[in-house]
């Protein structure tokens, strides 16, 4: 593959998908939460528009691991949603949460990765497991590829963002270097970010010269920014704009009662983050570009994901 097209990929906006579903299961697990729980509206959009159940997923097994506080898999998809398609899953990470130990780990699959697609038997892209059968597929696919078991999953449309942070008046966050990105320019200091302003923060990774360490800093700014606006009391005053937000960008299988225990048992998980970024081989087949990954790649990441809290 040349040089031209692997820049291209890089470029992809879906690089920062992964931010806006960080920041919405963050907000799910964290302090903010249990505030939300005096709310009766919170409840009914939670069960109203944004819970989807999924077949896939044992319930049983996963009631039985919250209630002893064990640890648990939330698979987060980030979804290209286009108008008459379903659209894929451009971002696909399994977030464990560990609140024993007070630790949550985030483990992060190539949208490219070659596997075998469940319940479809086409060897492609993982993210085609989305546009073939939504979240059930894309769960059971995942599940497969990594010998795991999910708890939840949460789907996140690409625009959910940019509204959230407006959705709580903006975030606060400390900038290293100064730079410019997507028109707007970052002083070096304490910054005051609009949505738009977070997305292109988040971007930017050519000027820096720590390339994705960089960029991975300030995308856990911005996640921590978030926190601590959720987690503060001013957030009771955004909640009907928050509620609404997450109602139009948000799907997932958590009723209101699983996030409120999540809350109140697992939100001591974000204490401590540690993330992996799984890597393989690209290649080119049939003139789709794939990344495949070597059998010691895949049980790595099953050793990280089944035995994190151990």
């Amino acid at each position: 593959m040349g040089r031209k097209e692997m820049k291209k990929r890089k470029r992809k906006k879906g690089r920062w998908w992964k931010i806006a579903l960080l920041i919405i299961v963050l907000l799910l697990v964290g302090g903010g939460v249990y505030a939300f729980t005096i709310f009766n509206n919170v409840k009914q959009t939670v069960n109203s528009k944004l819970h989807e159940g999924v077949p896939s997923i044992d319930t049983e097994m996963t009631d039985k691991k919250v209630d002893n506080k064990e640890p648990i898999n939330i698979l987060l998809l980030g979804v290209d949603e286009r108008e008459n398609d379903q659209g894929r899953s451009d971002t696909m990470i399994v977030m464990t949460l560990d609140p024993a130990n007070d630790q949550m780990q985030l483990v992060s699959i190539p949208r490219d990765t070659k596997v075998k697609i469940a319940g479809d038997g086409r060897v492609t892209r993982i993210n085609h497991a989305y546009a073939y059968g939504g979240s059930d597929m894309a769960v059971k696919t995942v599940e497969n590829f990594l010998d795991i078991h999910i708890d939840y999953y949460v789907t996140m449309n690409m625009e959910g963002l940019a509204q959230l942070v407006n959705a709580v008046n903006g975030i606060t966050v400390h900038n290293d270097m100064a730079f410019t990105q997507d028109g707007f320019q970052f002083p070096k200091g304490q910054l005051h970010l609009s949505g738009e302003e977070a997305l292109a923060y988040v971007r930017m990774r050519k000027e820096d010269p720590k390339g994705d360490l960089g960029r991975n800093q300030r995308q856990r700014q911005v996640i921590q920014g978030v926190i601590d606006k959720a987690a503060g009391l001013n957030m009771i005053n955004q909640i009907d704009e928050v509620m609404n937000v997450l109602g139009n960008n948000m799907k997932t299988n958590m009723e209101f009662s699983d996030m409120r225990r999540l809350a109140m048992n697992y939100s001591s998980a974000r204490k401590n983050i540690s993330t992996y970024q799984m890597s393989g081989n690209p290649i080119t087949s049939s003139g789709m570009y794939l990344i495949e990954m070597p059998q010691q790649e895949i049980q790595k990441t099953h050793d990280l994901i089944v035995n994190f809290g151990s």
